[in-house]
């Protein structure tokens, strides 16, 4: 088209937001034009620079903006038969966008299925045909395993009460079914509902997703998705398609299913709500948990403007929960649901959980792994057909490989970082830049050839288990099984699966894993688990590190007893130099308001979350004084501009990140403090340029990256 012609013709200005990132210089949405009239929300191709990408219309604008309609770019094609992103999709991702400090295009098209981006219109229409309708609308729940009065009571509590719930439930208590049967009264109530329940990692998807297809088989299979990063493109974006069609009634994903396209939300379920794993670690560094909570707010503000107001309720659901929810329990914001006693406990009265037993290390025989009582009660659970758990989170076979003749270590040449030997494939591998290298035959410094391992992983472990149980055999006489479930034995497809299987088939007597098998897994023949080395989060500079290590405690405490046979009495063995600690105290009663009193005291008096709130600003470089400069230079500059909130903020001195360089990248971070969330989020979005800029001097010029994370899980 001429650029005459361009000036008689009806063009319409759209504002589209593209995938750029947040220092990109592209922050905001980009104007073009379109010869037909587009709404907002609509996926659109979209010329940027020499590229086709795929955009979001974002809003409708009134004029060019002074832009002369022949120098702005057209619109190539809209996706056509496509529904437009709804306006609250678009307002959770404009909240995500500035709170956590990215680009609006960053958020909104990491949101979207890569595969979508590829599609012709023919090709989207055929993935777009709907199943057949539903054969029933409600579950039969009479013919439902009776609730117990604490399940009753919490979901009487749910439907009556509109504020976020935190079911505060002992591992067994039945939390499952909870968030089955408030599922189940949402569908019924409403043929277009839709349900969003999200679990922490990937390996737990699978035996969730099953117990939600049997439950809600009636619905059809096309009706109950899943949304996480190990699908392959293709179910991705079937499954997004079908939730965002409205045509999936119940979507169960992990982090990234927070922003799940879903028309119709009636109720987010949140399991394991403090988990580490809901915090997104790159990019948009947001927290799924905190967005379901304010995406949950943001529904029910958005169908109460309706003639038929429609709420969406969010259950957050865990046994340890995170110190910031169990505050906004204490202070009103959210509604407490509490559920103590265990369902389908055979072995002990009701209500009543593993027993705790701290074994005192330093009164055990020197350098031992584990000690002799606790060998003796594995070798009693094997005599009598029982299984055990035995918990180290540290994989690999050792943590490093050492030469005690000239004190070499295998220290990764591109970290400053060990590698772990790995004595299955006779590897020393990083775990953080993933270099590798066969083990050498002798000291590479002095030529020893007694190098030798430093350390116990569960490679290791397990290992050093089947020596030491050497000699006992399983009541009916047959070898004992000793098997290992970590990131390594796991890494093919269906691995997993196939182990699990075999744990609760009962052919495997003790199991030695990392965190992977201590939380969420429903284990109903293990009677003994058991904490090798817990100690290291009890002294580290990670203010978060207890109440992380008092989680994952009590997530592998739950995995004991759940449905133990025969009276046997099940257990919790903690290995430990300091019995006396407080963590441990509190872990022995099973007192998890007692551990979080403690905890939210002693934060409360250092300003920390949740009554205080941080941003940690990390940047790379191929020098660490580049990186530490730039960060300092960047607080200097906010500080002589004075700001916005800067009166009201502290910005810390930069410093190397714990694990400094990785992959030969340098990497330092800055600690930004407040007392006040809205003056931290003030000061943030006025430094983003002022950082912008400080990028561009001279001496910084060579800076690989930098970014913001806010609300940081980890210090």
């Amino acid at each position: 088209m001429k650029p005459e012609q361009i000036t008689t013709n009806r063009v319409f200005w759209i504002s589209v937001v593209v995938a750029t990132p947040a220092h990109s210089g592209v922050g905001g949405p980009l104007t073009y034009r379109s010869e037909l009239p587009l709404a907002p929300g609509q996926l659109v191709r979209v010329p940027l620079g020499r590229r086709e990408v795929l955009g979001v219309v974002w809003e409708l604008l009134p004029d060019s903006g002074g832009l002369a309609p022949a120098q702005a770019k057209a619109v190539l094609g809209a996706l056509e038969g496509l529904a437009p992103l709804n306006p609250t999709w678009r307002k959770l991702v404009a909240f995500t966008a500035g709170y956590y400090q990215r680009s609006l295009g960053e958020v909104a098209l990491a949101a979207l299925p890569p595969q979508l981006r590829e599609l012709s219109t023919v090709q989207l229409a055929r993935r777009l045909k709907r199943p057949s309708a539903d054969t029933s609308t409600s579950t039969s729940l009479r013919e439902l395993v009776e609730l117990s009065p604490e399940q009753a009571a919490a979901l009487s509590q749910l439907a009556t009460d509109p504020r976020p719930a935190l079911l505060f439930g002992s591992t067994g208590s039945g939390k499952t079914e909870v968030y089955l049967r408030a599922t189940a009264q949402v569908l019924a109530e409403d043929p277009e509902a839709q349900v969003l329940v999200m679990v922490p990692e990937i390996n737990l998807t699978p035996q969730l997703q099953a117990r939600f297809e049997e439950r809600f088989k009636h619905l059809g299979r096309e009706r109950v998705v899943a949304l996480h990063s190990g699908l392959t493109p293709a179910q991705r974006l079937k499954s997004w398609l079908a939730a965002h069609a409205g045509v999936a009634r119940l979507v169960l994903g992990t982090r990234m299913a927070v922003l799940a396209s879903m028309p119709n939300l009636r109720l987010i379920v949140v399991d394991e709500e403090h988990d580490p794993s809901y915090k997104q670690q790159e990019g948009a560094r947001y927290s799924a948990r905190d967005l379901a909570v304010y995406r949950a707010r943001l529904e029910g503000l958005a169908t109460s403007e309706a003639a038929s107001p429609k709420s969406c309720s969010v259950i957050l659901g865990s046994a340890t929960p995170s110190l910031e929810s169990w505050q906004a329990t204490l202070v009103g914001r959210y509604q407490r649901l509490t559920m103590h006693e265990r369902i389908g406990s055979a072995d002990q009265a009701a209500g009543s959980l593993p027993t705790v037993r701290l074994v005192d290390m330093n009164h055990q025989p020197k350098h031992c792994t584990l000690a002799p009582p606790l060998l003796a009660a594995i070798a009693q659970r094997i005599a009598r057909g029982e299984q055990s758990l035995i918990f180290l989170n540290r994989r690999g076979y050792a943590p490093v490989l050492a030469c005690h003749d000239c004190g070499w270590k295998s220290e990764c040449p591109h970290c400053s970082a060990y590698r772990v030997f790995h004595k299955i494939d006779r590897t020393l591998r990083c775990h953080h830049c993933g270099f590798t290298e066969r083990v050498p035959r002798a000291c590479p410094s002095c030529g020893n050839v007694d190098i030798a391992p430093v350390g116990r992983g569960t490679e290791r472990l397990e290992e050093h288990l089947a020596e030491l149980l050497q000699g006992i055999s399983r009541p009916d006489g047959s070898p004992l099984v000793i098997a290992r479930i970590d990131a390594d034995t796991t890494r093919l497809k269906g691995a997993l699966e196939s182990q699990l299987a075999s744990v609760h088939a009962g052919e495997v007597d003790v199991l030695v894993g990392t965190q992977m098998i201590a939380k969420g897994h429903d284990f109903r023949h293990i009677t003994l688990v058991a904490a090798v080395n817990p100690d290291g989060a009890l002294f580290s500079s990670d203010f978060r590190a207890p109440e992380r290590l008092f989680g994952l405690l009590m997530q592998a405490t739950g995995r004991a007893g759940r449905n133990a046979e025969k009276g046997a009495q099940s257990e919790m063995w903690v290995q430990t130099f300091h019995p006396e600690h407080p963590l441990f105290g509190a872990l022995k009663q099973h007192d998890y308001p007692a551990f979080a009193a403690q905890e939210l005291a002693d934060r409360e008096t250092a300003g920390m979350s949740p009554f205080g709130f941080s941003a940690l600003v990390r940047a790379e470089a191929r020098s660490q004084d580049l990186a530490q400069g730039f960060l300092n230079a960047a607080a200097a500059a906010a500080q002589a501009q004075a700001l916005p909130g800067h009166d009201m903020v502290t910005p810390y001195p930069a410093v190397p990140m714990t694990i400094q360089r990785v992959a030969n990248v340098e990497r330092a971070q800055m600690l930004v403090e407040s007392s006040s969330r809205v003056a931290l989020q003030r000061f943030l979005s006025a430094w983003q340029p002022v950082m912008a800029a400080t990028r561009q001097q001279a001496e910084f010029k060579p800076l690989i990256r930098w970014a913001m994370d806010v609300d940081p899980l980890a210090i």
